[in-house]
């Protein structure tokens, strides 16, 4: 039997590798960013550059919106005459209702679509599709893809480390009274987003410093006890701290292969400016 021709679906929240971004079979549908009444789509009307400054400037921190329904049904619609097969893979479903409306998308366009929870964002779905273009090009059709995918998700593992609370005050998720003891007392959260897709406080640490220092404590421990091979480093732009920490991993591990990317605009809306995240597997 030949082999089914399979596009794979995801959303703006991942980084796209420059080969990623070459791909004739993959395709991104925006998250919209609303600031001042305006709407945005993440990487297509608002560019990173503008989003930092509304957020340095602006009172009311922007919000995000998952895509809506019509936007997945009409990209459906459209694979459903170029294609047999689709893998949708998305940011987890505890941060965005957007995978929702990719499964409400591909109903309504009457096409299947192996909808894939990533439990996680940015460079987790990169991950996620750069093995599924590998299945894909050892011919397995998208089920086994995806099904593999899913398995994959298990071992994935991240550290977020917030340069500012300012984010988390504007966005009303912490109080005035957080707020301001946090900053006197130099607080840096360590966050984590759990195997179940939650994100969550791993640790409180006093100075950047002493919080870099935890993150590349937690990931060694991890690299030596699962023998990883990769960490994705992603940083809101803060690409400085970014190659500093890079450079630190690989004076502690020269075996483990390090990419640095940026994140996307929807997710510096929630990170804010200078925060610095790690992804890898196990």
């Amino acid at each position: 039997m030949p082999t089914k021709k399979i596009a794979f679906v995801t959303d703006s929240t991942v980084f796209l590798t420059d080969e990623l971004k070459a791909h004739p079979d993959i395709y991104v549908v925006p998250i919209v960013i609303i600031s001042n009444g305006e709407e945005y789509e993440d990487g297509i009307d608002l560019t990173s550059e503008k989003l930092y400054e509304i957020i340095r400037t602006e009172k009311e921190v922007p919000k995000t919106s998952q895509p809506n329904i019509g936007k997945f049904k009409t990209l459906y619609e459209q694979l459903k005459e170029e294609y047999d097969q689709v893998i949708a893979i998305h940011v987890s479903s505890k941060l965005s209702g957007t995978i929702s409306s990719s499964m409400a998308g591909k109903d309504a366009a009457g096409f299947e679509v192996e909808v894939v929870d990533s439990y996680s964002l940015s460079f987790a779905i990169t991950s996620l599709l750069e093995r599924g273009l590998e299945l894909s090009e050892e011919g397995k059709d998208a089920k086994e893809i995806a099904n593999e995918l899913r398995h994959m998700t298990k071992g994935q593992r991240n550290l977020i480390l917030l340069s500012t609370l300012e984010q988390l005050f504007k966005g009303g998720r912490m109080s005035s009274t957080q707020f301001v003891l946090g900053n006197l007392l130099k607080i840096k959260p360590i966050l984590s987003i759990g195997p179940d897709g939650e994100l969550g406080l791993k640790e409180r640490i006093r100075s950047e410093k002493k919080a870099t220092r935890r993150i590349i404590e937690l990931l060694k421990a991890s690299a030596e006890k699962y023998s990883v091979r990769r960490i994705n480093i992603a940083n809101a732009n803060a690409i400085e701290k970014a190659v500093a920490l890079k450079e630190m991993l690989q004076s502690e591990m020269p075996n483990v292969d390090i990419r640095i990317g940026e994140v996307s605009s929807s997710l510096a809306v929630h990170a804010g400016e200078g925060a610095i995240a790690v992804f890898w597997n196990i």
